[in-house]
């Protein structure tokens, strides 16, 4: 494989997942992690993504303002982030995860909606709170320089004390058997908490997330009511998710 082509698959693992590791990408593109550390400083320094220790982030998964040109697939996340608007009705409590997806529904609320929204993310928080109808709670804690959302026990404990009616969560991965997971402790152990105090739960994920697994699970499949993708329902990529007892919008 071409130094170029490595390099272009290895930015679409970025701008899907919005976190490599060179553990990770290694084992997927058969070269070393040496070899791997060489492009993601080319690419870094090409201002294509962030270079952190142990692997990259992506770049619009970092920018403090949001900026719909600057995200991956953004027609297909405005789809979903569409698709998702009418699961939500006044007077619901509701949790939100961080992601680009999510920003992008935070964006596009109605301004007459009335709803209560808890969240973890300052980008997601941000959005919500331009809405003049919605009340809007920042989880706090100790802020993820990563996913840039709060993390650690004050969340946890915040999450098991509130029943919301909806958590609409984005994720890097999905799977019909495997369920949804994703490779930063942080993030699983407060999507975990999200999920676990939700009554019921929609998955935001572009068509790309479908049918792949990263090492840590978040939680299995029948702990998922909604998946929520850019694709027509009537799909066969989305049947398995089908057979699995979701509802697929």
């Amino acid at each position: 494989m071409l130094k170029k082509e490595r390099q272009a698959l290895i930015m679409r693992e970025v701008n899907i997942r919005n976190k490599v590791l060179h553990a990770d990408l290694s084992k997927k593109l058969a070269v070393s992690e040496d070899t791997i550390r060489r492009d993601l400083q080319e690419l870094a320094d090409e201002d294509k993504l962030v270079k952190v220790r142990g692997g990259a982030l992506s770049k619009s998964f970092q920018t403090n303002s949001y900026r719909g040109g600057e995200i991956y697939k953004y027609q297909e996340k405005t789809a979903i982030a569409r698709k998702a608007v009418p699961l939500l009705s006044n007077g619901m409590l509701v949790l939100v995860s961080g992601g680009t997806t999510t920003i992008e529904l935070a964006r596009i609320l109605p301004r007459e909606l009335e709803v209560t929204f808890y969240t973890p993310s300052l980008l997601v928080a941000l959005q919500l709170a331009e809405h003049p109808n919605s009340d809007t709670i920042l989880i706090g804690g100790r802020i993820s320089r990563n996913a840039k959302i709060s993390t650690g026990g004050e969340v946890v404990s915040v999450l098991r004390d509130i029943r919301p009616d909806l958590c609409l969560i984005g994720t890097n991965s999905i799977d019909a058997r495997i369920g949804i997971t994703d490779s930063d402790w942080e993030v699983v152990d407060v999507k975990k908490a999200m999920i676990q105090a939700s009554e019921k739960v929609g998955v935001l994920a572009i068509s790309e997330k479908l049918d792949n697994a990263q090492k840590i699970r978040i939680a299995p499949i029948n702990e998922i009511d909604y998946l929520i993708t850019e694709l027509d329902p009537g799909d066969p990529i989305l049947n398995p998710y089908k057979l699995a007892g979701l509802q697929v919008i």
